[in-house]
């Protein structure tokens, strides 16, 4: 190894930057780092690690000067420390760059990217990589349920990598998987999403194309059968493609999918010939496409079909994906990250068809980046057919939308009473959660929307049903 360097990192609490951290200071660098909000899991596993992490930006906290710092994509001009490491002249990197120059030139990386089923396809080929013995290194935008971080060095010459279409940093635009010197690329689909630094779908396509002309002839791509955008890129690769979906035309295809409340089985079926019954926790058609993706990487690497089987099957999920975070007297609470329409539409459907008669509320946080905006203001109404009630959070920082283009929850909540949906905008959280307190009975099931923390309404509305329940039983008693 070369010599052993001072690397600071900015923004380093995040995901990705945290992994980053942490692997650096495995091949024996001294890692420092800054964050504005340092905060548990990371901040805990940054400690655990003996990194020092300074609590907020600071010139100072650049004195002396590292040998590299790397700037995380959350940081734009102003930061006190950007600012100073470009008037010093230190040297500096993206986190992807970073994570290329350190760790892939000498791997096979395996990229899986697409607007949906990222993390949950990451993790999966993870777990069943990990499972069969094969040690990967791997970086998940999530936390596998039971691990304690979604990051890990391995000994093997894999590296599984959720590749982000989002830029690198204020000054590389270029999508973060650009860097990432795919041997293998998994595509889920492409859709527009990140209204913030993309125009148009067109931009979007433009990113996955540079990703499927990167990918080497000795490399292989793996997509939906039935996205029309991920066989027009298909087509233009240099490498083999392997096709997948629920057609028979193409190369892995499934059939007599059967879904109940402990998962989803079905049959595999490769060229026509069927290899195998198999089964995962993850309930959806969505999740069985994201098992076909892991079961095409695996076989092109030689993954038995036992090992393949088994890992599917004790695959545990990833948090914040359909994650149940409690019952009480009977009623079921998920909390879940979907925050495109494509994904809560996936979300409910997979609820429904594993419990069919069961009532399913809906709780939704407009948050993300382009949620805020109207991009999907009609395609809403559509996504929560398979909800029998739905809570309609308030717009976070709408201020951060351009005005006029402005997400309108009222709107929302009228095109889904028109569908017949019922439908309310409470205003708040503790209103949102007396309603489902008040109005939730034994067997239902509350799903909670959003890609950020949501007021803490989960916590919220358990503990309250909780008292609730305490307090009826206590009445019983009486």
């Amino acid at each position: 190894m070369s010599r052993s360097l001072h690397i600071h990192l900015v923004a380093i609490c995040g995901t990705g930057m945290g992994a980053l951290a942490v692997m650096l200071k495995s091949l024996g660098h001294r890692v420092t780092g800054s964050d504005e909000h340092v905060y548990p899991p990371m901040s805990t596993v940054l400690s655990e690690q003996r990194i020092t992490v300074f609590n907020g930006y600071a010139a100072s906290n650049l004195d002396p000067p590292p040998d590299l710092v790397v700037i995380g994509n959350a940081v734009s001009r102003g930061n006190p420390e950007a600012e100073a490491v470009l008037e010093r002249k230190i040297r500096y990197a993206s986190m992807p760059e970073a994570l290329k120059t350190y760790f892939l030139w000498d791997r096979k990386p395996v990229v899986v990217a697409g607007t949906h089923g990222k993390t949950t396809t990451t993790a999966m080929l993870a777990w069943v990589f990990t499972e069969t013995g094969l040690d990967p290194s791997y970086i998940v935008g999530g936390v596998p349920i039971g691990w304690q971080t979604g990051a890990r060095l391995g000994s093997g010459d894999l590296f599984i990598l959720e590749g982000d279409e989002y830029d690198s940093a204020f000054f590389d635009k270029r999508a973060k998987f650009l860097h990432y010197l795919p041997d293998t690329v998994i595509i889920n689909n492409i859709e527009f999403d990140h209204a913030d630094i993309y125009d148009s779908l067109d931009g979007i396509e433009l990113a996955f194309k540079r990703l499927v002309n990167i990918i080497p002839e000795n490399g292989l791509l793996i997509g939906p059968a039935d996205d029309t955008r991920v066989r027009a890129l298909a087509s233009r690769a240099f490498c083999p493609v392997h096709t997948l979906g629920a057609s028979p035309d193409a190369r892995w295809s499934v059939r007599d999918v059967s879904n109940d409340p402990g998962g989803t089985s079905f049959d595999l079926y490769e060229l026509g010939a069927r290899r195998a019954r198999l089964m995962i926790g993850q309930l959806g058609m969505h999740n069985v496409r994201n098992a076909l993706s892991v079961v095409a990487a695996a076989r092109h690497y030689g993954v038995s079909w036992p090992d393949i089987a088994r890992g599917l099957e004790t695959f545990p999920g990833v948090k914040r994906r359909l994650e149940v975070r409690g019952e009480v007297n009977g009623v079921t609470v998920y909390d879940d990250f979907a925050h495109h329409p494509t994904a809560v539409k996936a979300t409910l459907e997979a609820l429904k068809e594993a419990l069919p008669n069961r009532r399913v509320w809906a709780v939704f946080e407009p948050r993300s980046a382009t949620t805020i905006r109207r991009n999907f203001q009609q395609a809403y109404g559509a996504a929560f057919d398979n909800a029998d009630r739905v809570l309609i959070a308030p717009v976070y920082l709408p201020e951060k939308a351009p005005e006029g283009n402005r997400f309108s929850v009222n709107e929302l909540v009228e095109e889904l009473r028109d569908r017949g949906v019922e439908a309310s905008a409470p205003g708040n959280a503790d209103r949102m959660v007396s309603q489902l307190v008040e109005g939730a009975v034994p067997g239902d099931r509350i799903v909670f929307m959003s890609n950020g923390g949501f007021g803490g309404i989960l916590d919220k509305t358990l503990t309250a049903l909780k008292k609730k329940h305490a307090e009826e039983a206590s009445r019983k008693q009486d």
